[in-house]
């Protein structure tokens, strides 16, 4: 039996101290139902909010990087592996992240196309109250391992309303960029209908400085790089909601996303060893072009005894063509190509699920249900180098082809599951979920492989309400991977100029894991705030990180793969609190904390070490000001990684990551006729670092080639936006 981790132990002892804590030493109004906290319209009167998103913003808990708080925000960091399709999320049964966001109590059925996306297009006074919902419950579309909020909107409304908003932005490079969207919205008898369509500017300015030494730690070259990318986001969506009867209703909804990127990069590498100093330009064109579209829809029947049954699909594409061409640029404005690398893609994605609900006993739901979904990744990849050897073609941007791979990865995914929910009473809740996945996975092309893979998934999800104010929450729960099929098939390789394409693994399997979560939340009295802290345990089986794939001992390659068994462990805190104590209330002051270490046996050394997480902690402290007398509001937000000897291991190189803090704040204020202006931006970029160790062979030999000491940034950027309904 595994101990507890060391830096367990202190969070720990903190939560079951404060469990000890008489219920009666806290205090806040009971309502009928302990476990939901509603927010009536009323309530946001006085900040005169333009959008439900606006409404959101003033709820302390709801938190957002920004120096606001809202549900749509988060920590610097992150990632996602993704199959096929948009979002990156295995299914539909529990959605994703800490905050779901239902509207009228309905999810929608969509992965990029998402409630929390709609809460900028529904205009304010469409909306009766907001609901915290800390419990779970069969009623709910969604079941998280946090709360949910539920946005109402008023049913007597049968006016339209047009929401839009207009933006600039300007980059560290002086360049400004304009988007901006319009949403429609209205009712006409039962059929409520959301239409948007949005313009979002990319545009990015990059600079990386790098020095490098070599293995005796004399210089070797220094590089400066210039990276610009011009790149608009559209959008186009639409959300129906038609109520067919008091017992049944049908939602649909549909999404186009497309943009273009173009990037030019400039390259400088002067090299150290020689006398005179050489100098080598490099330019790069950098070309992409992306679309991706998503339906979803879902039929809800009640039937007269309260029984409940749901249908609901989702299917999406995304398409992405990608060509990088690099040439050495000489004195008088020559250039002569030695790379062309071009990338196509299509990823898809087609999920159905339905369930029927029904409660066999008093404050007892059990829903019965199937799953089955299909993902698809196409990819083509072909690479050309400038050769002496070999027929150069003109397919190829008439370089010598080296590589001309084709392949396709397709699982069909089915996963019949049960869930049990007992209310115990009021204030303690059980819910119980049982799922079997049974799942092919079946690559052709290039590699031919078929898998055939079987998983059972239990979750237990406990919550108690020790007081009205204090709820204890609990969730053990066996999770499976979804794995990217990227990493099955060549891709080109972004990170590195001295690597163009990283190897695939057809044998890749899905990293599982036993996730043990607990968490505490204080909603301190008179909505002064809220106060929540957890510990999270993961025990990891098939943990997925490089290994050594190579063909030849001459010919080293690396891919992403299994390498085993590891653990990961944490501790979060989060505070939003109102300062009323120094007599400022309409001040909302937030803080997030979070720490988390892990362990994992390397492939290549031997060694323990930490597993590959984006970061190892963060700490976010920001505050908004209300300042209701000039309808004005303004805010600050400080966001900083914990780095902490983070390094990420590979066959031939090992690179140790770090970055500054980043400083964002805003200005917003709701002039005439009720727009609102805002003015935003990154005032003090972060500047990311990376130290990366070349080797001679593998690590494993420890003969050291050349250590490369890099610094990247993109600089600030000020956006003005301006907000208003009709």
């Amino acid at each position: 039996m595994r101990r507890v981790p060391q830096p367990l132990k202190l969070p720990l002892f903190l939560l079951s101290l404060t469990m000890c804590i008489s219920p009666t030493a806290f205090s806040q109004n009971a309502s009928e139902d302990e476990s939901t906290i509603v927010y009536p319209a009323a309530y946001f009167a006085e900040y005169a909010p333009v959008t439900a998103q606006d409404m959101l913003d003033r709820i302390p808990g709801l938190v957002r990087s920004s120096g606001g708080s809202g549900v749509t925000g988060g920590a610097r960091g992150g990632t996602s592996r993704g199959g096929g399709g948009a979002g990156g999320r295995r299914g539909l049964g529990d959605g994703a992240g800490i905050n779901q966001v239902l509207i009228n109590g309905k999810r929608t059925a969509g992965k990029t196309n998402q409630a929390s996306s709609q809460l900028d297009r529904i205009a304010a006074e469409l909306v009766d109250y907001v609901e915290i919902i800390r419990g779970t419950s069969a009623d709910l579309d969604v079941r998280g391992s946090g709360q949910v909020v539920n946005v109402v909107l008023l049913e007597e409304i049968s006016t339209s309303s047009l929401s839009y908003q207009a933006e600039m932005a300007r980059y560290w490079d002086h360049d400004a960029q304009p988007g901006g969207s319009l949403s429609y919205s209205g009712e006409i008898g039962n059929l409520d209908f959301l239409f948007s369509a949005q313009a979002t500017p990319r545009h990015e300015f990059r600079l990386r400085k790098e020095e490098s030494v070599l293995g005796d730690f004399s210089p070797n070259d220094a590089v400066r790089e210039e990276k610009t990318r011009d790149q608009t986001d559209y959008e186009y969506s639409l959300n129906l909601n038609y109520l067919v009867n008091e017992q049944s209703s049908v939602r649909f909804n549909a999404l186009y996303g497309l943009n273009d990127s173009e990037t030019d990069v400039g390259r400088w590498t002067v090299d150290l060893k020689t006398s005179p100093r050489r100098v080598v330009q490099e330019r790069e064109d950098n070309d992409s072009d992306r679309d991706n579209w998503e339906i979803g829809g879902d039929y809800e029947y009640n039937f007269a005894n309260g029984n409940r049954f749901k249908i609901l699909f989702i299917n999406n594409e995304s398409n992405d063509d990608s060509l990088r061409e690099r040439y050495e640029v000489f004195d008088g404005g020559d250039e002569n190509k030695n790379l062309f690398l071009h990338n196509v893609t299509r990823d898809q994605e087609r999920i159905v699920r339905g369930s029927y609900t029904m409660e066999p006993l008093e404050r007892q739901s059990l829903e019965v249900g199937v799953e089955r979904a299909q993902t698809i990744l196409n990819s083509k990849l072909s690479l050309a180098i400038e050769s002496s050897t070999g027929s150069p073609s003109q397919d190829f941007g008439g370089l010598v082809p080296i590589t001309n791979s084709s392949s396709r990865v397709e699982e069909i995914r089915l996963e019949p599951f049960l869930v049990h929910n007992w209310q115990f009473n009021p204030r303690m809740s059980l819910e119980s979920t049982l799922k079997y996945e049974s799942s092919e996975i079946e690559q052709s092309g290039d590699v031919f492989n078929k898998r055939d893979f079987d998983f059972l998934k239990p979750k237990l999800d406990y919550r108690f309400n020790i007081t009205p104010a204090l709820q204890l929450r609990g969730t053990l729960e066996k999770t499976v991977s979804q794995l990217s099929f990227r990493d099955f098939v060549a891709a080109s390789d972004f990170n590195d100029n001295d690597s163009n394409v990283l190897a695939g693994n057809s044998q890749l399997r899905q990293e599982e894991a036993w996730q043990f979560d607990l968490n505490l939340e204080y909603r301190l009295p008179n909505d002064v705030g809220v106060v929540d802290t957890s510990i999270f345990y993961h025990d990891l089986e098939n943990v997925i990180d490089r290994i050594d794939v190579s063909p030849s001992p001459d010919e080293l390659e690396s891919a992403n793969g299994n390498i085993g068994d590891g653990e990961r462990y944490g501790f979060r805190a989060n505070a939003s609190i109102r300062m009323g104590m120094i007599n400022l209330p309409n001040v909302l002051f937030n803080t997030r904390f979070f720490v988390q270490d892990s362990q994992v046996t390397d492939p290549f050394l031997g060694i323990d070490r930490r597993t590959r997480e984006y970061v190892r902690g963060t700490l976010f402290l920001g505050f908004r000001h209300d300042v209701t007398r000039y309808n004005m509001n303004y805010g600050l937000g400080w966001n900083n990684r914990f780095e902490s000897n983070r390094k990420t291991y590979d066959l031939e190189d090992i690179e140790l990551t770090a970055g500054d803090p980043r400083w964002n704040a805003f200005v917003e204020v709701i002039a005439f006729n009720d727009i609102t202006f805002r003015l935003s931006g990154l005032l003090i970029p972060a500047i990311d670092c990376r130290e990366r160790q070349r080797f001679v062979g593998a690590i494993s030999r420890e003969i050291l080639e050349e250590i490369e000491d890099s610094c990247d940034t993109n600089g600030r950027t000020i956006t003005l936006r301006i907000n208003g309904t009709f």
